[in-house]
């Protein structure tokens, strides 16, 4: 073979290749841009949760100029307001005229209550699923379909994570020209300008979005589930995994404060020779120790919001942590009904896959370095926007008559072993992606290429390898 017929071949096997590359880029598409454009929309909005809770919550903020009532009596105000409720958490004020925000467990509800700390008046009683920002959550990562819906936006994101490898392939440069790939082309035409908008958009945005994306899987169903069992096997006993994975109602269940201690007998510590039966209780539960630790807490200068949980069957001592959107400002301690402080674990005392994914979840939230983090996640949002819509729009303006549009396969094109190795690869480190890429593969080679109009209408050939 001479050295011109070499160099054509294998520019022809390149093609090949490509365009192997750019069906699976198609497919990944075809399903993915409507979960993009909600993911895209849905954690846009979550991204201000810091400015629209406070927002939503202002009627909240200025209710007294009085002295507050103890704490314990303001947790029994709220307790009261929903009958048959234990304590979760208390939420330790930040200011002296807000309200209180009392979290109260009713089997695996959480609810939150809203108490004037001097008056002890309830002002509102709300599901903590149905606050507003809870509602987007749920709806970014589980479609509020519970477990169903875990699974589909992990589905979804793993093919998203496909789809951005191959389009980085697919539109990388391959001559020393940037146009087209670092800026677009305004003055050739409306078709390149489509597709100067997708791929640019697409060099800047991708490594934020797969980012995003690679962060936001420790909170899903299948994935996430399996880190869970992987961290249980060396970090279980040195620190509670500070992320939850699984549906809204899998969350709750795990609620540690949401449960009681076994026969009471942790929430009725007290003060040597204190006598329990002058104590304010609630449903035979002693709450007043939390009027001793207030202060203490205080002291500890923990970043807000610091959630005070009394014992339970997971915990047997009163903590006090940070729910910090930061995750690595977080802080958990415990202490004893005197006030005592047992143990004190910072961030960096967690283990390193824990930190990992805490500093993971806190850039997926915009929360890390605000408001950079912020900024951000807003330009990768829109992007990943920008993408869906112009990809949609190049589709729709060059598909051919008849026909879905998928790029066209040669008989004699056949997976190169550098890509079977990676597609491998990937679908082992995400296996609902591996597992639905064999399907999807199976589906065309064994089934779909048999019938002609399927045939036709898919662009495969009748021996397609």
């Amino acid at each position: 073979m001479s050295p011109a017929s070499s160099s054509n071949s294998d520019t022809t096997r390149g093609r090949q290749v490509y365009r192997l590359i750019w069906r699976w880029h198609f497919y990944a598409g075809l399903f993915c841009l409507p979960f993009v454009l909600w993911l895209a929309t849905t954690g846009l909005i979550y991204l201000f949760k810091p400015q629209l809770q406070p927002l939503l919550e202002r009627r909240y903020a200025h209710v007294t100029l009085a002295t507050a009532q103890p704490a314990s009596a303001q947790i029994a105000a709220a307790l009261r307001a929903v009958p048959g409720s234990v304590l979760n958490t208390y939420v330790l004020p930040t200011s002296p005229q807000a309200a209180t925000r009392v979290l109260v467990g009713q089997g695996n509800e959480v609810i939150r209550v809203f108490v004037n700390p001097s008056t002890l008046q309830v002002l509102g009683v709300v599901r903590e699923n149905d606050r507003f920002m809870k509602v987007i959550f749920y709806l970014h990562g589980e479609l509020l379909l519970g477990s169903t819906g875990s699974m589909l936006v992990e589905l979804a994101a793993s093919w998203t994570i496909l789809m951005l490898l191959t389009g980085l392939y697919l539109w990388w440069p391959r001559n020393t020209r940037l146009g087209g790939t670092l800026y677009p082309r305004l003055r050739h035409g409306r078709r390149t300008f489509w597709r100067d908008l997708h791929s640019v958009t697409g060099s800047w945005v991708s490594i934020f979005a797969l980012m995003l994306l690679l962060s936001g899987l420790p909170w899903s169903k299948f994935w996430g589930g399996a880190l869970h069992s992987l961290r249980q096997t060396y970090a279980a006993g040195t620190a509670t995994q500070d992320w939850t994975t699984g549906s809204a109602s899998e969350r709750a269940q795990i609620k540690a404060e949401n449960t009681q201690a076994q026969g009471n007998h942790a929430m009725h510590e007290s003060m040597p020779g204190m006598d329990m039966g002058d104590a304010p209780a609630v449903a035979g539960i002693d709450y007043t120790p939390i009027d001793r630790l207030l202060p203490v807490v205080a002291a500890q200068h923990i970043a807000p919001p610091v959630l005070i949980a009394p014992p339970s069957m997971h915990a047997a001592h009163w903590t006090a942590r940070s729910d910090a959107d930061d995750r690595p400002l977080r802080t958990t301690i415990e202490l004893d009904a005197t006030g005592a402080i047992l143990h004190r674990t910072a961030f960096a005392q967690k283990p390193l896959l824990d930190r990992i994914i805490g500093y993971g979840i806190a850039i997926h939230e915009g929360a890390l370095f605000p408001p950079l983090n912020q900024v951000l996640g807003v330009f990768t949002a829109l992007g990943l926007m920008t993408m869906c819509i112009s990809a949609a729009v190049m589709w729709w303006r060059r598909r051919p008559a008849g026909v879905l549009g998928a790029p066209p396969v040669s008989i004699e094109t056949q997976y190169p072993r550098v890509l079977i190795g990676l597609l491998t690869l990937l679908g082992i480190v995400l296996p609902l992606l591996g597992i639905s890429m064999l399907l999807v593969w199976l589906t065309e080679h064994l089934c779909l290429r048999r019938i002609e109009r399927v045939r036709h209408f898919l662009g495969l050939s009748p021996g397609w390898r």
